[in-house]
């Protein structure tokens, strides 16, 4: 084996530790965190003496909560059912504490079992902690964690934290959030996980555009008409109407995933690959956005709200009748944003950004718009149309970066079609991770939870970062605070969105790609 290759492949195994999850009992745990562990112990990612303690409310036994995490890798892991020769192994080193997080008790608890977790299987004291919880119990956490002296800020034994998102709800409380870690952690040891940063499409962006030396020089406003990022859902509330009344779109998607998929097609190259070279970038671009004057804002922003219709062949309620909806709601479930960049690159290139629930189907995709040719030569009546009376069929070159489903990337541009006559049809160049590398992507959480292990903050989220951001999507919501506008633009549910949203690209003479 080559020795360069053997050190690779060893530097992807973490140093022994203990992960423990606050919120145990919770849905993500279940159907997200303990299937990535289970197919990193099927890799053989994990380390001999890893082991993990879930803590949360609910009455379990260990073995009670080892059976109830199996189920849920034999549903949910990307590789079905779950293998006994891997389970027999990583089952024995899941552990569960009862507690109330409120209680300065509990964590005395903690401490004992993990130091005896420790001794037991000869780990050293490293500390992954993992708030799978509200944010309004982070402080309550915090506070008992450092407190009963779990908590410490050495590089040797490490602690660390993942904290899952909505990481606030605008500005202040982002802000706020961060002191709060940041009185007990170093900011090295906090990782804000957004899940759209560990899928595979996502991370290939860096490698898309600056590893390739036939797509950086014409990533740029020369070369570039506009850009184009959907997210598009066809499912509604699926019983989170409460939850959603609270957050809206542009808070549940375009604040975190859409503007880190705008960081990555818009950032500078970064110095190197380290972590902060990385993260130093998309805030730069992320401090370049234009601020929308209150003024300015309804030809900016559209958001709009669904009504009832048919989706995928079935009759749905619209939001305002979804369980736990005011029935005089104005949170939009669609939103829309034309956003202006002012830097050299992106001096004249709109970024046009719609999230949105009950559309057509599911898809989230990135699509750069290219400029035409200089010369209009392939046009009807042109010049080079000779006999034929001119051509027909001009389409724009495009390329899409397809996140989900089906990941992967597609270049749309003009073929003449086979005869006598210069006619024109579209074709797709396509690159599909499935069929090309002939196996199945790795989960988001499984790549950002191993990266947390091994402290590679890469593919997290800094705190500046995540106050830029806020920064300026807070704006937008106070401007609609401030209007107190009760009219709201609607759209049938199974539709696009809200005709008051095509507005947006007409300003660039163009329309919405509807994936």
């Amino acid at each position: 084996m080559n020795p360069l290759r053997e050190g690779l492949a060893e530097e992807r195994v973490p140093e022994p530790h203990v992960m423990i999850i606050f919120g145990a009992s919770g849905d993500l745990t279940k159907r997200k965190l303990l299937p990535a562990l289970y197919s990193l112990a099927r890799e053989r990612m994990l380390p001999p003496n890893f082991a993990v303690v879930g803590v949360a409310r609910n009455p379990f036994t260990h073995e009670e909560f080892r059976e109830e995490m199996k189920a849920g890798c034999d549903k949910y892991s990307r590789r079905k059912p779950v293998e006994e020769s891997v389970w027999s192994d990583l089952g024995p080193r899941i552990y569960y504490l009862e507690a109330e997080f409120n209680d300065p008790q509990a964590y005395l608890s903690l401490k004992a079992l993990l130091e005896k977790i420790e001794q037991e299987r000869g780990t050293p004291a490293n500390r992954l902690f993992y708030f799978s919880t509200p944010p309004s119990v982070f402080p309550m956490i915090l506070e008992n964690l450092g407190q009963a002296g779990l908590i410490s800020r050495a590089l040797s034994p490490w602690t660390r934290v993942i904290v899952e998102k909505p990481f606030g709800h605008d500005l202040e409380s982002a802000q706020m959030l961060n002191r709060q870690l940041k009185q007990v952690f170093r900011e090295a040891q906090i990782y804000r996980i957004d899940h759209y940063l560990g899928k595979e499409t996502v991370q290939n962006m860096l490698t898309f555009r600056f590893a390739n030396g036939m797509f950086e020089p014409i990533w740029n406003q020369y070369h570039i008409h506009h850009v184009q990022i959907t997210s598009a859902e066809s499912l509604g509330m699926e019983g989170r109407g409460g939850y959603f009344e609270e957050a809206g779109i542009l808070r549940d998607m375009v604040q975190n995933h859409l503007f880190q998929l705008l960081c990555l097609v818009g950032m500078e190259p970064p110095v190197s690959l380290d972590s902060d070279a990385i993260r130093d970038e998309k805030v730069k671009f992320l401090k370049s956005l234009r601020p929308i004057p209150p003024e300015e804002m309804e030809r900016y922003v559209v958001r709009g709200q669904y009504l009832a219709g048919h989706v995928l062949g079935e009759t749905v309620p619209g939001y305002r009748e979804e369980p736990g909806v005011d029935a005089a709601s104005t949170t939009e479930t669609y939103v829309a944003l034309r956003l202006l960049v002012d830097n050299w690159r992106w001096g004249n290139v709109p970024f046009f950004i719609r999230a949105a629930k009950r559309m057509p189907k599911k898809v989230t995709d990135i699509s750069i718009l290219f400029r035409n040719a200089p010369v209009a030569l392939f046009r009807p009546g042109g010049a080079s149309g000779g006999d034929s009376g001119g051509v027909s069929g001009v389409v724009p070159n495009v390329l899409t970066i397809r996140i989900q489903p089906d990941e992967g990337i597609s270049l749309h541009f003009g073929s003449k079609i086979p005869g006598p006559t210069m006619d024109i049809a579209p074709v797709n160049m396509e690159f599909r991770y499935g069929t090309s590398f002939g196996k199945e992507p790795p989960e988001a959480y499984e790549r950002l939870i191993l990266d947390a292990m091994l402290g590679d903050s890469t593919l997290f989220i800094r705190d500046d970062e995540t106050e830029a951001s806020w920064q300026f999507i807070s704006k937008i919501h106070q401007w609609w605070k401030a209007s107190d506008n009760r009219d709201i633009p609607v759209y049938p549910a199974g539709s696009w969105g809200p005709a008051e949203a095509e507005a947006l690209p007409a300003t660039r003479n163009a329309e919405w790609r509807d994936s």
